[in-house]
């Protein structure tokens, strides 16, 4: 049995790619994009039709509804694919306003709904902001589930937790890159700091019985997600798939639910003052999140300009 199958036993599976063939190879569960990832996927001859109709459709529109449009085109592709979710993600831009995210929000979810899709299937992608996270938190009670992005403090997932969210995606990779830069030091296995992270975050739901759903993302390396194993889910880019797909190493679980549950750990509560002392104590979590924000909106910006010279 390939390592990839040995992983779907014990974890669910999401492609981290907007690569319609490349979800086909590997049926993954569900499946997630990002702004990087669209503005990628239309330039490439076998997505530009997707761009084209939404022009098309929409000659006059303002560009956010074209945004919004474009997302919804690739998300109901998706669908028809992966027997899932997709993670439709909100404007980057939006980070720090929660009315504005709310309001994306529900725009995003009625072009589904008026495609015919039930919000069960979408997972709405916000950064994990005290902002979004609070929008995340109305948008729950409303029954529009969320994927809180951007995460890298363990301050952003207590909140996240206490909000009700649906899920999280911890970002392995970007944690590690940054304590390999800051210390010189090139972690493997469990030493890795990506891999602590969400081994924390996991621990700590499962001791307190949380509903939210942890995703780990953005890993550099299948030994991260090896480590990471019985997580709830692992969101992975084609060329990890592949190379796990390829191989056939033994796959054990090193997260479980009902060890976590016996472990010793204090439950702490987080008002916003908690919440912004505690995640500026994490260096790397402030400049990371930071990074985060601008990177996905200068590939907004990038798929604006795109669209425009069309």
């Amino acid at each position: 049995m390939s390592t990839l199958d040995q992983l779907k036993s014990l974890t669910t599976v999401v492609a981290d790619t907007g690569d319609f063939e490349a979800m086909r190879a590997f049926q993954p569960q569900d499946a997630t994009t990002n702004p990087t990832l669209i503005y990628k996927a239309v330039q490439q001859d076998a997505y530009r039709p997707l761009l084209d109709q939404v022009l098309a459709d929409h000659p006059d529109a303002p560009m956010d509804e074209i945004l919004d449009n474009l997302l919804i085109a690739f998300g109901l592709k998706i669908l028809e694919i992966v027997p899932g979710r997709v993670s439709t993600e909100v404007d980057a831009r939006l980070s720090f306003n929660t009315e504005a995210t709310l309001a994306k929000a529900r725009k995003l979810i009625g072009l589904y709904e008026a495609a015919g899709v039930s919000r069960d299937r979408i997972l709405i992608k916000i950064a994990s902001t005290w902002e979004g996270i609070k929008a995340a938190e109305e948008l729950e009670k409303e029954g529009i589930h969320c994927n809180l992005t951007l995460l890298f403090s363990f301050a952003q997932a207590v909140a996240c937790a206490e909000a009700g969210v649906k899920l999280i995606s911890p970002f392995v990779g970007r944690i590690y890159d940054w304590y390999k830069n800051e210390n010189g030091i090139d972690y493997q296995g469990a030493d890795d700091p990506g891999v602590q992270s969400v081994t924390k975050i996991y621990n700590y739901y499962k001791k307190f019985g949380y509903g939210t759903e942890v995703m780990g993302a953005s890993f550099r390396n299948s030994g991260q997600i090896i480590e990471l194993a019985g997580c709830d889910l692992l969101t992975i880019s084609p060329g990890l798939l592949q190379e796990l797909l390829d191989g056939d190493s033994a796959v054990e679980a090193k997260l479980d639910a009902a060890a976590a549950a016996e472990m010793d750990l204090e439950k702490i509560h987080l008002e916003e003052a908690d919440f912004r002392f505690l995640h500026n104590e994490d260096a790397m979590a402030v400049e990371k999140l930071g990074h985060g924000i601008r990177s996905f909106t200068a590939d907004t910006l990038k798929l604006e300009s795109l669209i425009e010279s069309l």
